[in-house]
């Protein structure tokens, strides 16, 4: 049985969030990039993508997952996007992302009571949606996986591969992608960096960190609201 493993695919996503894990699932599952409609879609580098099937002609998936990135703070308030998710988790064996996308997730009410990780500068945003955060390179409660920022997403994919088939199916993938990370700086989280590094990190992120704090904030505003109104129904 074909195990189809779908990606959210839109405006501005970190193209790595999404292709990191998508090599990994290359041999073993049916990729598909889902998004409102086929045509190109351009990521928040250079690098354009094209969806390959629509909201509506979309199958239903194994694996769901929503990969991050600074387009996040849009889609976290789009309900063509949320309502998608929400039917597509109903019968999916996983609900995922990687990076920002927990946030959108949790747009969706799919993040509630669960324990989920984000980037480390979007994990305080989290509990806006019942979520809570933890600060790991990949996450899993139940059928909530999520993992961390950008790179994390070859981690997460490896971790969903062995938990979908086994240790060994992962590991071969693993040494096919030669994925021996040995990075040239221990600055990759801000448990190591350097105090300046991370301190001008924050302040360059400031801006956008305020944006996707507002951003939530709607967005949990909206669930809450929607929530009263079935519990009244």
């Amino acid at each position: 049985m074909t195990l189809r493993v779908g990606f959210l695919c839109f405006p501005g996503v970190t193209q790595l969030d999404l292709m990191g894990p998508a090599q990994v699932f290359a041999s073993v599952a049916e990729v598909h990039l889902v998004w409102k409609r086929i045509e190109p879609v351009q990521s928040d580098t250079v690098i354009t993508l094209t969806p390959t099937t629509t909201f509506a002609d979309c199958p239903q998936l194994d694996v769901l997952c929503v990969p991050g990135g600074y387009g996040t703070d849009e889609i976290s308030g789009d309900q063509e996007v949320l309502d998608f998710l929400r039917v597509q988790a109903i019968g999916t064996k996983y609900v995922s992302s990687v990076c920002t996308g927990s946030i959108v997730l949790g747009a969706a009410g799919l993040l509630d009571g669960y324990h989920a990780t984000s980037h480390w500068c979007a994990l305080d945003v989290l509990p806006l949606f019942g979520a809570i955060p933890v600060a790991e390179r990949v996450c899993v409660d139940r059928n909530r996986v999520t993992g961390a920022g950008v790179t994390a997403g070859i981690d997460f994919g490896l971790t969903l591969v062995s938990m979908l088939f086994d240790r060994p199916t992962a590991e071969q993938i693993q040494l096919r992608m030669e994925y021996d990370p040995a990075p040239p700086f221990n600055s990759g989280s801000p448990t190591n960096a350097p105090p300046d590094v991370y301190s001008k990190a924050l302040e360059r992120f400031a801006p956008s960190m305020e944006r996707r704090l507002e951003a939530a904030q709607k967005a949990a505003a909206k669930l809450a609201a929607a929530t009263r109104i079935r519990s009244l129904a």
